[in-house]
C-alpha cells in the first residue's frame, strides 16, 4: 500500500486534465497513488484518462455533490496515511510532495498543510486561493499572506517561513487521513467554497495544527468552476462564511460577533448596489435567507461538535477587522497588519 493518495476531483474537466495531469504523473513520488475522483461527468474526461493515463486509479461518484461530498465519497475507505486534495487546474512542480509530507511526518499533531500557491497566469504572483497560508479575522473573514481581498503580492521570498496558519487551501490540501476522519470530513452542506476552512477550524478545535510549507510550490489557474464575477460564488461565499462562524466560534461574544458580522455583510450589500452590481446584492440577500432558513440545522451541528472540542482554538486568528484595515486604513498587504494582533499558539 502506498502512503499518499493524490486525489483529483473532476467534473467535466477534460481540458484541465489534459493540461495538468501529465505534470502530476511526471512529478509523482514512489509512495503516492494518483486517483481521479469523478463527479458524474458528462464529457469524455474519464474515458480520456483511462486511455491516456492507465496508471491513474479512477473512482466514479454517483452524482455531482460538489467539492465536499465528492471528496467525502472518494476518500471513504481509502487506506492511505495522507490525502492530497488537488484541484484539476493546478500545475505541480518537481518535488512538490516530499517537503510537505516530511513536515507532517515530523509532527503527529499537524493535521493539514499547504504549499505556496502561485498564479498560473502571473507566475511570480500569489494566487487567490491560499497564497502563502490562510487566516481569519475576529469576524470570520478569511484572508491570506500574499493576498488581501483582491490585492495580490509578488512572491519575493517574503513569506518563506514555515509557520502555523489558520486554514490551508482546498486547491492543494494535504491532510492526515486519521485527523480527517476524526473531524468528520468535509461538511457537505457547504457544497463548495470555504469547506476547507471549516474543516481546518474543526481540526484545530480538537487539538490539531494546520501548517504552511514554503519549500513546496504549485501554480493554480483558479476559477475553474465558478469565477469571482459569478453571483453564485458570491452567494456561496457569504452563506458559507456565516455557517462557518456559527458552527465553530467559541461561546464568548458569539452572539455579538454574529450580529456585527451580519452588519458588515449589509455594508457589503450596499457597496454592491452603489457599484451597480445588483445581481451580487441579490446573492448576499439570498445567502442570508438561506442561513436563517437552516439556522436550526447549523446550531444542531454546533452542539454536536461541542462534544468533541478539547479547547476552542484561537491561534492564527487576527484580533481585528481586515475589512476596516483594508478599506479604511489602506493596509493592502498582510505585512502591514499589526503582528501583535495575531493570536500565537
Amino acid at each position: 500500500m502506498k502512503k499518499i493518495a493524490v486525489v483529483i476531483l473532476n467534473w467535466n474537466g477534460r481540458g484541465f486534465l489534459e493540461n495538468f495531469l501529465p505534470y502530476v504523473l511526471k512529478c509523482n513520488s514512489n509512495d503516492a497513488e494518483i486517483i481521479l475522483a469523478d463527479n458524474a461527468s458528462t464529457d469524455d474526461s474519464v474515458e480520456f484518462v483511462k486511455r491516456q493515463f492507465p496508471s491513474v486509479t479512477i473512482i466514479r461518484n454517483k452524482g455531482n455533490g460538489g467539492y465536499a461530498k465528492g471528496y467525502n465519497d472518494a476518500l471513504r475507505g481509502l487506506p492511505h496515511e495522507y490525502f492530497v486534495l488537488l484541484n484539476s487546474d493546478v500545475e505541480v512542480t518537481r518535488d512538490w510532495l516530499q517537503p510537505v509530507i516530511a513536515l507532517m511526518d515530523s509532527d503527529a499533531n499537524v493535521a493539514a498543510c499547504q504549499p505556496k500557491i502561485l498564479s498560473y497566469q502571473e507566475r511570480k504572483q500569489f494566487e487567490y486561493a491560499g497564497a502563502a497560508g490562510g487566516f481569519i479575522d475576529k469576524f470570520g473573514f478569511p484572508f491570506c499572506r500574499g493576498r488581501m481581498f483582491d490585492r495580490f503580492e509578488e512572491d519575493s521570498g517574503q513569506y518563506d517561513d514555515e509557520r502555523e496558519i489558520f486554514w490551508a487551501t482546498g486547491a492543494c490540501l494535504f491532510v492526515r487521513a486519521s485527523a480527517y476522519r476524526e473531524a468528520g470530513g468535509l461538511d457537505e452542506d457547504f457544497f463548495a467554497h470555504m469547506e476547507e476552512i471549516d474543516l481546518c477550524w474543526r481540526m484545530k478545535n480538537i487539538g490539531y495544527k494546520v501548517m504552511y510549507c514554503p519549500r513546496s510550490h504549485v501554480y493554480h489557474v483558479g476559477g475553474g468552476t465558478l469565477n469571482k464575477l459569478n453571483p453564485q460564488k458570491t452567494y456561496l461565499n457569504f452563506r458559507n462564511n456565516l455557517v462557518l462562524l456559527c458552527k465553530n466560534h467559541a461561546p464568548g461574544y458569539f452572539l455579538l460577533k454574529m450580529f456585527l458580522r451580519m452588519s458588515l455583510d449589509g455594508i457589503a450589500g450596499w457597496k454592491f448596489l452603489l457599484g451597480g452590481q445588483v445581481r451580487h446584492l441579490w446573492a448576499v440577500l439570498r445567502a442570508h435567507v438561506s442561513f436563517y432558513w437552516t439556522l436550526g440545522h447549523t446550531l444542531r451541528k454546533r452542539r454536536e461538535m461541542k462534544k468533541r472540542i478539547k479547547v476552542y482554538s484561537t491561534s492564527a486568528i487576527y484580533r481585528g477587522s481586515v475589512v476596516l484595515e483594508y478599506y479604511l486604513r489602506g493596509k493592502k498587504k498582510f505585512s502591514l497588519l499589526d503582528p501583535r494582533k495575531f493570536n500565537r499558539p
